[in-house]
């Protein structure tokens, strides 16, 4: 018998295609079903990734479309504005992102309505760190929720390629109705009755019905639109289960990845950008985290953006090549990013990640991809 893998390209084996490529730099990219062209009007949404591609789209002079803006309108600062398309926030979830279409076409009416700051001020459940301190009043927050899902139907119905990061299959739904936050009240210092808010860790099934659900629901306002999944590397900062956060976090990312997999068999128009195994693969060692395990640093930054230049988008210029990975043992060369382009991607890491609220007091930022 004819052994099926004679012949095959060097990338479908681990020795030549991972092992042997190592000091030169690994690119899992082999084939994307579409690319980016300059006029494309992209929007990005979902875990910390999708902000830094919007920051990269518009330095290399693409179309990171952008359809809320701050106006000065009463009780809004200008506070989280430009980060993602519309002023929502990280949406960490599958079922975020299909509510959020959903309400933004008045398909799913949340009950709740506002959070009462200890502080004072009131925050929007759906994006409640969106505007530090809150707003002034119910009214100026339902006004200013009013004017943001406007500016949500107008990036679903104007973009021409939509990216979204899976990031978390854990997270809070109200009892009531099953609305999803991406932080319980009480991270915050919200009181609420007990039972109020549920826990919830969406499995496989769960997950890949509520992307269908979306993407039925997207290309049914857009229906031209293309579709870019990718899957955030960065752990769990904690975890609801009663287990270990390591173990939770291989489960979460496996989901998702494996969701993200599914979609694109089923749909060869649907792309999948591999920035997850770009920073957690074993031929990156450990070496794209900083100190914290957790937080992505500036070279692996640049690893993944290089790729995404190089792959997704046309006639961009061809930019620095991606910073080598040292061999095993060895460190970093300090030359592998320059002072220039660290202080850049530093910058590109200060991203809005309402996890970090769970461990470090509200209003401290930290990092992610």
């Amino acid at each position: 018998m004819t052994n099926p893998y004679r012949g095959r390209p060097d990338h479908c084996f681990w020795r030549q295609g991972v092992a042997e490529r190592v000091a030169e730099g690994v690119d899992p990219v082999t084939a994307m079903p579409f690319s980016i062209a300059p006029g494309d009007a992209v929007a990005t949404a979902g875990s910390c990734f999708a902000q830094h591609l919007s920051r990269h789209l518009a330095a290399q002079g693409f179309h990171a479309l952008v359809t809320e803006r701050f106006t000065g309108a009463a009780g809004t600062r200008d506070e989280g504005y430009g980060t993602f398309p519309a002023r929502f926030g990280n949406i960490y979830t599958a079922l975020q992102l299909r509510q959020l279409l959903e309400r933004a076409y008045g398909l799913f009416r949340p009950q709740a309505r506002a959070w009462a700051l200890p502080g004072g001020g009131f925050a929007d459940p759906f994006r409640p760190r969106i505007q530090q301190g809150g707003f002034p009043g119910i009214e100026a927050l339902e006004e200013d929720r009013r004017r943001h899902l406007g500016a949500v139907r107008r990036m679903f119905e104007g973009c021409e390629v939509f990216v979204f990061t899976l990031g978390l299959t854990e997270g809070w739904v109200a009892a009531a109705d099953g609305a999803a936050v991406p932080l319980h009240p009480g991270v915050l210092g919200v009181e609420t009755p007990p039972g109020e808010w549920r826990f919830v860790n969406a499995g496989f099934a769960e997950t890949l019905g509520h992307m269908e659900a979306f993407l039925e629901g997207f290309r049914s306002v857009n229906p031209r639109a293309r579709v870019m999944l990718t899957v955030s590397p960065v752990p769990l900062v904690a975890t609801g289960e009663d287990r270990h956060v390591l173990v939770s976090t291989v489960a979460s990312k496996s989901v998702l990845r494996a969701v993200a997999d599914e979609l694109c068999r089923r749909d060869p128009g649907i792309a999948y950008f591999p920035s997850y195994e770009v920073v957690t693969g074993p031929q990156a060692g450990g070496r794209l985290f900083g100190e914290d395990l957790r937080e992505v640093t500036p070279e692996g930054v640049a690893q993944v953006m290089a790729l995404f230049r190089r792959h997704c988008l046309a006639g961009a210029p061809a930019g620095a090549a991606p910073p080598p990975m040292p061999a095993r043992g060895e460190p970093p060369p300090p030359a592998a990013v320059s002072e220039e382009e660290r202080a850049r991607y530093r910058a590109l890491t200060r991203v809005i990640c309402d996890e970090e609220a769970i461990v470090m007091p509200v209003g401290v930022r930290g990092s992610g991809i």
